[in-house]
């Protein structure tokens, strides 16, 4: 019998979630998917002038560099200077996605059994990263009374002997918010007097809705604080995650981010991931983005809207909790039944697929979480099945 590593041990068994789901559409029911949040799938753009891009003949020559080809690193510059953020392209490492760049990072910073401080709400994929890399998550909470601000004295007391890092997610998902200035300055002076490192995932970092207030950063980039990794990519910026670029940019104090700068070349080298096609052609793809960002933050916005009135309109029992920006709205529900329970009866009565809270470490029962991606009309039609049902 061949034994495969435990890490990949994984429970693979269809939870409840999944099985309501494939009995809805065994019985051939039409449903509407709030979980949607593949942009390739929303009828935002047209990607096929930006794919077209990655046949010119300039990418037929295979010259790699651990680090990322020096146009691809110019153009992330260039990104985050028309953003009115400094960052120099000689900080900046191409990977092939963000989940490779927090790999390589498990790697750089943490032995088998080390252990990453990560948020909670926040996204579930860390856990397989994790896992993969064979360190040990601890959750750390964010305060929803004090708008998901950072809870730094449950950091100070989570913080051990074995943690080597904080991630962030910057804007947050599900949450939507962002890190005030406050606290990443206290982040920064909490990572430097322990030697950890910060990593902070701003994928959904263009995507604020409206002028962010004063006292909301806008990016961790090129903070100099603590050693600081800032994660980002195409599959978000420009919405096309099947064109496979991420990149980390490194900052903090000059010796440590240098040494870690070494470090991540021998890491980038071993893998060499990123196609030189993407990487020749990233000076246009990213140079086109602002038309898609426009259409994304439009939809985004208009289904908000929509959504912010159905729910007015049906009373108040279900309130959309406040947001500064990304792709996803959180609600909280009545308790009449657990999220498992409004799940399945959305699927089942309405035709409409939302993700129980607990998917992303809510704090408490009584959320569900919906994307603000899909369609403007089977968008509508679902928020007022959902707006409805959840009345009563």
């Amino acid at each position: 019998m061949v034994r495969f590593a435990a890490r990949t041990g994984w429970d693979l068994t269809e939870n409840h979630h999944a099985k309501v789901l494939a009995e809805a559409r065994a019985t051939g029911k039409a449903l509407i998917d709030l979980t949607e949040s593949n942009p390739t799938r929303c009828g935002l753009a047209d990607a096929g002038p930006l794919v077209a891009q990655l046949g010119h003949p300039r990418g037929g020559r295979y010259e790699p560099s651990s680090l990322g080809h020096p146009v691809a690193r110019a153009a992330v510059g260039r990104y985050y200077a028309e953003r009115g953020i400094s960052v120099d392209a000689g900080w900046v490492v191409l990977s092939a996605s963000t989940s490779e760049a927090y790999g390589w990072l498990f790697k750089l910073l943490a032995d088998r059994g080390d252990e990453i401080l990560v948020p909670a709400p926040s996204y579930p994929l860390l856990e397989f990263l994790a896992c993969l890399e064979d360190v040990t998550l601890t959750p750390y909470p964010l305060l929803r009374e004090e708008g998901w601000r950072v809870d730094l004295g449950a950091l100070e007391r989570l913080s051990g002997p074995r943690t080597r890092a904080v991630v962030l997610v910057h804007p947050n998902n599900p949450t939507g918010t962002f890190v005030r200035r406050d606290e990443a300055d206290a982040l920064a002076a909490f990572a430097a007097a322990r030697g950890l490192a910060l990593v902070v995932d701003e994928v959904f970092g263009d995507y604020a809705h409206g002028a962010l207030p004063q006292n909301r950063l806008p990016s961790f980039a090129g903070h100099t604080g603590a050693l600081t990794f800032v994660l980002s990519g195409l599959s978000k910026v420009v919405a096309m995650p099947q064109l496979k670029l991420g990149w980390i940019v490194v900052s903090g104090p000059e010796a440590i981010a240098a040494e870690a700068m070494k470090r991540l070349e021998v890491v980038a080298d071993t893998y060499l991931s990123v196609s030189t096609p993407v990487q020749l052609a990233l000076p246009e793809i990213l140079g086109a983005r602002v038309p898609v960002q426009r259409a994304i933050l439009g939809r985004v916005q208009e289904n908000m809207r929509v959504l912010d009135e159905v729910l007015a309109a049906a009373g108040g029992a279900t309130r959309r909790l406040p947001v500064d920006g990304g792709w996803y709205a959180v609600l909280a529900v009545p308790r009449w039944h657990d999220e498992d329970g409004w799940v399945e009866l959305l699927v089942r009565e309405e035709g409409v697929i939302v993700h129980p809270g607990y998917f992303f470490d809510m704090p408490a029962e009584g959320f569900l979480v919906v994307s603000l991606l899909p369609e403007p009309g089977a968008f509508a039609d679902a928020a007022r099945r959902l707006a409805a049902r959840l009345s009563g």
